[in-house]
């Protein structure tokens, strides 16, 4: 629940912050060229100090209230979608803790992580939850080729999560990267070996899913 609320939250923040650059392009000079300069941040905070009723033109005066709406959602939405953050990582240290001290295993990837996993025993072992997450081989042999192609089917979300930990596992940890470069040097392509980092980090988060007490 509190991920996908999250979800939607981070949804209608990237419809309303395309809404507000479309409206930039409206904006009569110098107003849109100042504003088309400014880093993210600084422009939604000038946007909400528009002042609407000051513009003489009905229209332009339309156009700076709705930047100054749009600013003031888009602050409401970040503040939402960090307090579910927060909210996310206090419940992960409740009921995974062993989850999260996982290298490069965040709160948001090892939330999406706990909900695929549910409870121990859904799955009889750990190649079903690989299979889950759409990170366990199919083959696509030819003659003498021997390759797997990619899985698209399964839990997409959970998918993208182990997708997320090994690119952060990538910058911080030697041996994933050692891994890659191994099965690079192998013929295989960088999408291949990391779908293959992807299977055994899926079973190996299995287990310590498994492997972890019971909350009381």
């Amino acid at each position: 629940m509190l991920l996908s609320t999250r979800e939607s939250a981070i949804q209608a923040r990237r419809c309303a912050l395309n809404q507000l650059r479309a409206l930039i392009v409206t904006c009569p000079e110098p107003l849109r060229e100042e504003l088309r300069s400014l880093t993210r941040a600084r422009l939604l905070v000038r946007c909400r100090r528009l002042r609407a009723g000051a513009a003489p033109d009905p229209e332009l005066a339309g156009t700076l209230l709705a930047l100054k709406l749009l600013a003031a959602r888009i602050g409401a939405l970040t503040t939402e979608e960090r307090l579910l953050a927060r909210e996310l990582g206090a419940l992960l240290e409740r009921e995974a803790p062993a989850l999260l001290r996982e290298r490069g295993v965040g709160p948001i990837s090892a939330a999406q992580v706990l909900v695929s996993w549910s409870h121990r025993g859904r799955f009889p072992r750990e190649a079903c939850f690989a299979r889950l997450g759409g990170a366990a081989p199919i083959p696509a042999s030819s003659g003498r080729t021997v390759r797997h192609r990619l899985d698209r089917g399964g839990d997409r979300r959970l998918n993208r999560a182990l997708h997320q930990i090994i690119v952060s596992r990538r910058k911080c940890d030697p041996r994933t990267r050692a891994y890659i470069a191994r099965r690079t040097h192998e013929g295989k392509s960088e999408r291949e070996a990391i779908r293959c980092l992807k299977r055994y980090l899926a079973r190996h988060l299995f287990r310590v899913l498994e492997g972890a007490p019971a909350p009381a």
